[in-house]
């Protein structure tokens, strides 16, 4: 399957970048003539090369829209979602009660968009395809503890291959990453020494590494480093040719980032209400254990009735036929019974009190 990788996903996997799209012009399909919308996003890179595609295709379904959605962090996506600076933000961690309560617009609601794994890529030169790294030793390598590949315990859980004596050089996230939430909040579940000293969050105090700007960045870091590891969503790892490791999930499987594994992870975790969870560590024997939604940030009350039904509208065909594109860029389809929650969402999306989907 990641053989069949798209020539977009080879185009737009070389960095982040902005994209604009105008729509056909033809009337809506309740045959009122369609009003030109400009709309505008920032934010998750984790899900950039998907959202980049939704955009193209949406463009088919003859509607005068203009989207413009730059991939810069999930950081800068609720830092100017909740300063009104953009009309939609997109963020892999979910936006805490106080970045709640400090937007600007009223209520923000989380939408997941998609889900995907983290994979945790290496370039070891002649070294193994298939490494395994368990829980701790994975936690002790970002907070500098094991600092050679030959490490014992890096060996333990690896019989039979040989392992350099080269020193590892830890790539990790410069900007505010949601990337960097779903790796943190995983280091932090399964390391005592991680959760007290670092923590979780899109940005933390990295004890260690050299920094990318964007998951392309670190990517791109850990190609040109030897000895280095770092952490991306699986279509850069995949499209960049890393190196990825198995990693041993909460039942004690040795498990490969996949589709399927995220797919676990989301089936076992119980999603609340809000829609803010964390898929990290969770349940199952075929369960990634590094996996992660990403949430499209909007307000409940939208000021702007064109922009407002324009966006709702595409978040609905979002989470609806734009899931058949998922797969195709290394991302899992939202579950069933959480797209029919999702919807019902979208359907308290209002203008001066009345509802914008249509």
């Amino acid at each position: 399957m990641f053989a069949k990788k798209s020539k977009f996903l080879t185009g737009i996997l070389t960095g982040v970048l902005a994209l604009s799209l105008v729509g056909c012009g033809t009337s809506t399909p309740g045959g009122e003539k369609a009003e030109k919308v400009n709309l505008t996003g920032a934010g998750s890179t984790f899900a950039y090369p998907l959202l980049n595609q939704q955009i193209e295709e949406y463009r088919k379904n003859n509607l005068t829209i203009m989207i413009n959605y730059q991939g810069n962090g999930s950081g800068a996506g609720i830092k100017q979602v909740s300063e009104q600076t953009i009309d939609f933000g997109a963020t892999d961690g979910p936006m805490t009660d106080e970045q709640l309560k400090a937007a600007k617009g009223g209520k923000i609601l989380q939408i997941p968009l998609t889900l995907g794994a983290v994979a945790v890529t290496y370039n070891i030169p002649d070294g193994p395809k298939d490494l395994k790294l368990n829980p701790t030793v994975l936690a002790d390598i970002f907070l500098g503890t094991i600092t050679n590949w030959n490490d014992k315990r890096i060996a333990t859980d690896n019989p039979g291959v040989t392992l350099p004596d080269l020193k590892i050089a830890v790539a990790r996230r410069s900007d505010g990453s949601g990337t960097t939430y779903i790796f943190s909040d995983y280091l932090s579940s399964i390391s005592p020494d991680w959760s007290s000293k670092v923590g979780k969050g899109t940005s933390v105090n990295w004890p260690v590494g050299i920094g990318g700007k964007g998951n392309a960045g670190v990517a791109g870091a850990i190609t040109q480093t030897p000895g280095s590891i770092g952490y991306v969503e699986l279509a850069y790892a995949v499209q960049n040719n890393l190196s990825f490791a198995t990693l041993q999930n909460k039942e004690g499987k040795w498990v490969a980032p996949s589709l399927k594994g995220a797919s676990a992870a989301a089936d076992a975790t119980k999603i609340p209400d809000d829609m803010r969870v964390s898929l990290v560590n969770a349940p199952g024997a075929d369960s990634y254990p590094i996996a992660g939604f990403t949430w499209a940030l909007i307000y409940q009350d939208q000021k702007d009735k064109a922009k407002g039904a324009a966006l709702v509208n595409f978040l609905n065909w979002s989470i609806h036929e734009g899931q058949t594109i998922s797969e195709g860029l290394l991302y899992a389809k939202l579950p069933a019974d959480l797209v029919t929650r999702e919807e019902a969402i979208l359907r308290t999306i209002t203008n001066e009190g009345q509802p914008l989907l249509k």
